[in-house]
């Protein structure tokens, strides 16, 4: 008897977060689901329901093509450049431990993640600007040209995943240096004796057993990379400042699509293709980390 009331005031505490939770996360979701199926323009009282007829224009729309392009092209750089560096970075500062300068290395590299967004996209700008930027100033002191950093398609997707990295880093590197305090000293004083140098215990001990952290990292990294936005926005504006116009991404895409053009049920199936894309590829992340993991 006292068993099962413990049980119910568990379930009876947990009740209200569950309602919140709900409401908040998971009835947006179904209800992003239900508008895709539906012609639900902001304008018209009349929004039919027309099946997957949203879905079918989506991938004959070179618009959507282009942001799914380059929304992919952003999140896998921004995961290819995160992940190694903060593994590197935080196994340095895990090595300094013992200096009093850890906590300002720890500080320094975590400030990006979370100085305000919008802000830092302007600092970037300016960097990254064709005339008056530091980085083209830097390179022509070494006898490299000028280059017109966020007017090049290409040039300006680099910008943002260096942008996207930049901020996800001390995040990243954050974890990571949790994960470096949890591994066991022992391991690494055997490999010592046995003759294994720094890098080689950090290879071959470290790295295989910081696997957990590094899906959550991955997966965190590569979600946070598929919805990137307001980089796009300020960093990848146009010349007459509208915004977004060099690299167009799928959240960018979405928000036109809702709100400009008031296509509230074909920006919904976008948004369950973002959220299919990110399932399956998180699957995939825990399926090849396990796979490695046991061999």
């Amino acid at each position: 008897m006292l068993q099962r009331r413990l049980w119910w005031f568990a379930i009876l505490a947990f009740l209200p977060t569950l309602a919140i939770f709900a409401w908040v996360r998971i009835y947006p979701i179904g209800e992003t689901l239900r508008l895709s199926l539906h012609k639900w323009d902001i304008l018209s009282k009349n929004k039919p329901f027309i099946g997957l007829d949203n879905f079918r224009e989506l991938f004959h729309d070179r618009l959507f093509l282009d942001a799914l392009v380059n929304t992919s092209i952003i999140a896998f750089g921004v995961l290819a450049v995160t992940i190694p560096l903060a593994l590197v970075i935080a196994g340095l500062i895990h090595h300094r431990t013992a200096s009093r300068f850890s906590g300002f290395y720890e500080t320094a590299v975590f400030i990006p993640h979370v100085v305000s967004l919008v802000p830092a996209a302007m600092a970037w700008k300016w960097i990254f600007d064709a005339k008056l930027g530091p980085l083209n100033a830097l390179l022509q002191y070494f006898g490299i040209p000028a280059q017109a950093w966020l007017f090049d398609p290409v040039l300006s997707v680099i910008c943002i995943i260096v942008l996207c990295s930049w901020q996800a880093l001390g995040y990243a590197v954050l974890i990571y240096l949790v994960g470096f305090k949890s591994l066991p000293v022992s391991l690494f004083e055997a490999a010592k004796l046995d003759g294994a140098g720094g890098i080689q215990r950090f290879w071959h001990v470290a790295v295989p057993l910081l696997k957990p952290i590094t899906l959550y990292v991955s997966v965190v990294t590569l979600i946070s990379g598929f919805n990137v936005y307001a980089q796009a926005f300020v960093l990848a504006s146009d010349s007459q400042g509208a915004p977004g116009r060099q690299v167009r991404v799928l959240v960018l895409d979405m928000l036109e699509n809702s709100f400009r053009n008031y296509r509230v049920g074909y920006a919904a199936s976008e948004a369950v293709v973002l959220l299919a894309i990110v399932l399956v590829l998180t699957l995939i992340q825990f399926g090849l980390l396990r796979e490695k993991g046991r061999k």
